[in-house]
């Protein structure tokens, strides 16, 4: 297959690293950094680059989901007819909603990805070979999506060392990942802006590192993510706030039967909790 990937920082170019590794396929990038192409080519992440999307059997879109959702719009009579268009961004229901109808006019199938694997840094020089072994890709195809386009894209993803495919919908991956990602990055955003952050060295060990790293978030991508899934994440926000308050509250009391209470409930679910 031809296969073009747009936008080759970290997700984009870490996919054009695991395609080139495990499979034949043909790669070709864009990307607005000529220097970004120029590494992608000399490291054989890409074979080459390649503006003109017509050509592509797989296009995966690798930009922010506003600038996604404006790719796919001004280019849905250039893809390829008959061709799978995939995005990669962190919310699914406000770029599938936009993107699928338009492409579906021009006889392309649109279907929302969302490999889930990242790291603290951004940029192609940050981009893995293995980014993505053990990692779980996560698809939304709607009851429009034809079965040959799910089936191909599933072997896609296991072909390129994907660990697990996990079919769901768009408002389903929305209200999970609120959860599961994004209200993990307003927390740890939010709990290192306290002044005692100033006096921490020598102090912080695994805790602090822990629910830190991903305070070094990319404000230009994860601001339109938080807008365009602003609903599930303010209701996990509000969630975390009354909970939060519970703990408060006993402490402040001085209520130990209730803060027992409170971090022994707290300690099973994460004893039960199963991930990937």
């Amino acid at each position: 297959m031809k296969i073009t990937v747009v936008g080759l920082g970290l997700i984009g170019g870490s996919l054009c690293k695991h395609i080139k590794k495990h499979t034949d396929h043909i790669v070709s990038g864009i990307d607005t950094n000529p220097e970004t192409i120029r590494m992608a080519v000399s490291q054989g992440a890409i074979d080459y680059e390649d503006k003109d999307v017509s050509t592509a059997d797989i296009t995966i879109i690798g930009l922010f989901p506003d600038k996604c959702i404006d790719y796919c719009i001004e280019n849905a009579s250039v893809f390829k007819k008959d061709s799978i268009v995939i995005d990669v961004c962190g919310v699914k229901n406000a770029v599938v909603s936009a993107v699928e109808p338009v492409l579906a006019e021009h006889g392309v199938t649109f279907v929302g990805v969302h490999p889930m694997a990242g790291r603290e840094f951004s940029g192609y020089e940050y981009s893995l070979d293995n980014l993505f072994d053990n990692a779980s890709f996560i698809m939304t195809p709607t009851e429009n999506t034809p079965e040959k386009a799910v089936n191909l894209l599933e072997d896609f993803a296991y072909a390129i060392h994907f660990k697990k495919v996990v079919k769901t919908t768009p408002e389903d991956h929305d209200s999970i990942i609120a959860f599961t990602s994004q209200l993990a990055h307003v927390v740890s955003n939010a709990y290192i802006k306290s002044p005692t952050h100033q006096r921490q060295l020598g102090f912080s060990a695994g805790s602090f590192q822990d629910l830190t790293r991903v305070a070094k978030l990319n404000e230009d991508m994860w601001t339109p993510l938080f807008l365009m899934n602003r609903e599930p994440l303010v209701f996990e926000i509000d969630y975390i706030i009354d909970r939060l308050t519970e703990y408060r509250n006993a402490i402040n009391d001085n209520d130990a039967d209730s803060l027992h209470e409170l971090l022994k409930q707290g300690r099973i679910l994460k004893e039960n909790t199963k991930t990937l």
